[in-house]
């Protein structure tokens, strides 16, 4: 089906720049898509190396509270001409999901259509759906730009949505183990990414100079076991939340990290965490630079 779809687009695109003079000034799609995932990348790294770097402030008592993926939206929005770089951001975002939807349904990076390259291309989707929501929240930022919002306040509130959420699971047949299976699942994401980080070999989908590759790939491999290691506590409370049927139990990835550091030591693997969510951070602008960025199979529109 979706082969079909990529030759019908790729079809008209040549129909109308035949057609339409003024059309094929228009850079070819591969250019445009290339583009946006670039921008999307680099939209990542940026969520990524300013929670980390926030975190890391938190770890060291500099500011309040950690913070997750959302937080750094949050902190944006407190910055001069706020909603400019919110739109900035969330543009970049979206553009990120729309690099997901092409890796995942139609098989962008060449992962194939074997078990492994199905499982690849599914953990794509899922990504392409955390961003998709990640992108959503940053644009509902807009309306709070520029309001006198406590930090304590926004996260009480996402707190209380997502124990909100959790009691509506909770009320539906089966309720306590369909939050222990959504609790799972974040486990298995945090267990996935901690997998990758040794397994995976980063440099490979990276066209970048040979004195890059070695340090690029330790970025990844410290990135995304920090990354794991930070789902991991907020997949205990969920499951917590499931066998004890307390919604309030649920938290988010941020009040889950300051659990964290409220135990012995927790400071050093805060501020441990919060190094390699920078790293993250920094991996992902290498991608935007040098990444093999490959449109899909067929799709040679211009």
């Amino acid at each position: 089906m979706f082969a079909r779809l990529r030759h019908a687009a790729a079809a008209l695109g040549e129909a109308v720049r035949s057609r339409v003079p003024a059309t094929r000034r228009i850079p070819k799609l591969t250019t445009l898509i290339e583009g946006a995932a670039r921008v999307g990348y680099g939209a990542r790294g940026f969520v990524y190396l300013s929670a980390g770097a926030l975190t890391l402030l938190a770890a060291t008592d500099r500011i309040g509270d950690a913070v997750g993926a959302g937080g750094a939206a949050g902190w944006l929005a407190e910055q001069p001409f706020g909603r400019v770089w919110l739109v900035l951001l969330g543009l970049g975002l979206w553009a990120f999901v729309g690099w997901r939807v092409l890796q995942a349904l139609f098989d962008a990076d060449h992962e194939g259509t074997d078990l492994k390259g199905w499982a690849t291309r599914a953990g794509q989707a899922a990504s392409g759906l955390f961003y998709g929501l990640l992108a959503a929240g940053v644009f509902e930022y807009l309306d709070e730009a520029g309001e006198a919002t406590s930090q304590a306040a926004e996260r009480a509130e996402s707190i209380a949505e997502n124990q909100e959420k959790a009691a509506w699971i909770l009320d539906l047949p089966f309720g306590g183990l369909l939050l222990i299976a959504a609790g799972l699942v974040v486990l298995g994401v945090g267990i996935g990414n901690i997998v990758r980080a040794f397994r995976d070999d980063f440099d490979a989908a990276l066209a970048c100079p040979e004195a890059v590759r070695r340090p690029a790939a330790a970025l990844a491999r410290a990135g995304y076991g920090a990354r794991g290691f930070a789902y991991l506590p907020l997949g205990t409370f969920v499951v917590l939340a499931g066998l004890h049927a307390r919604s309030g139990e649920v938290t988010t990835t941020a009040a889950a990290l300051d659990a964290l550091e409220a135990q012995p030591g927790g400071s050093w693997v805060l501020g441990l965490t919060a190094a390699g969510l920078m790293a993250f951070g920094a991996f992902a602008f290498v991608e935007a630079r040098w990444r093999r960025i490959r449109s899909p199979r067929d799709l040679t529109l211009g």
